[in-house]
């Protein structure tokens, strides 16, 4: 615990916030910037005593508890909220699992890219969002139930088509491999998950290829440049792929794109006319 530093994180905060912003009057001869420091108790249900204690850099290790409170009421940001827990010297909770919750301006962001397919994924492979050219390259994930959005579940547990899965892509060996080692290092970011946690015994159990992955216990990957898609209606088409990461949300953005003026720009292209109708994308 950084009694010093958490002193003057707290009362920068205080003084930063008008009683305004918290439904309190203002009050005549008010000196004070921002809030007082028995309005901040009253408001994180603390005696004035304690929080003034705390100010002062000499207080007690206060409990998550008392911190959740603190931060409701000096309306921190997340990000202020985490820097409050280290500075309290415990450590902000992990979340429960991978978040699905997918930022309305990364969905805006996707159907703004209408010439490339574009998804997110969670920190399990869960495609969570995508925009129509994704649908149609690879298949209307609105029609599918949530379990058979995970990735890496198709890859390795999914069905075959021409002895390949995942809607025929060139790199399905590399993908299998990378998947499972993100997979692994998400399941030690979420140890207390159930959902990931039977994620990885159903692949365990179902795939041979994929308990040998586990085994080796290997968590780095490196980037796929380059993807392939065998596609039922427009034949082969080849993508640039990048990947951004959303890291507060611990999610991918995985952006397609076809080198302009090449035959698979046109596949593109004639796909976002056609769409998913009539389409029967097989998995």
């Amino acid at each position: 615990m950084d009694r010093r530093e958490l002193a003057g994180f707290l009362r920068g905060r205080r003084e930063r916030i008008t009683p305004a912003d918290v439904g309190l009057p203002a009050g005549p001869r008010r000196r004070t910037p921002g809030l007082r420091r028995e309005e901040v108790a009253q408001l994180a249900f603390i005696s004035t005593e304690y929080y003034t204690r705390l100010e002062q850099a000499r207080g007690p290790q206060p409990s998550r508890e008392v911190l959740a409170h603190l931060a409701r009421a000096l309306r921190l940001t997340d990000a202020e909220r985490d820097h409050l827990h280290h500075l309290a010297g415990t450590p902000p909770a992990l979340p429960p699992g991978p978040s699905r919750e997918v930022r309305q301006s990364i969905v805006d962001l996707l159907h703004r890219l209408p010439e490339a397919a574009a998804i997110v994924l969670s920190a399990t492979y869960e495609v969570i969002a995508w925009n129509a050219l994704a649908a149609a390259l690879m298949e209307d994930f609105s029609a599918l139930p949530r379990r058979d959005r995970n990735l890496v579940r198709r890859a390795f547990l999914g069905p075959r088509k021409d002895g390949r899965r995942l809607y025929g892509v060139s790199d399905a060996e590399e993908f299998a491999r990378t998947s499972a080692q993100h997979l692994r290092a998400a399941a030690a970011r979420y140890p207390n998950d159930p959902e990931t946690a039977g994620l990885v015994a159903e692949l365990v159990a179902g795939s041979e290829e994929f308990a040998r992955l586990w085994a080796a216990h290997e968590v780095t990957a490196g980037p796929t440049l380059c993807k392939t898609f065998d596609h039922p209606l427009v034949g082969t088409v080849a993508v640039n792929c990048d990947v951004l990461d959303i890291a507060d949300l611990d999610q991918r953005v995985v952006i397609y794109t076809a080198t302009p003026g090449s035959p698979s720009e046109e596949a593109l292209r004639l796909l976002s006319v056609i769409g998913t109708q009539r389409m029967g994308v097989p998995g």
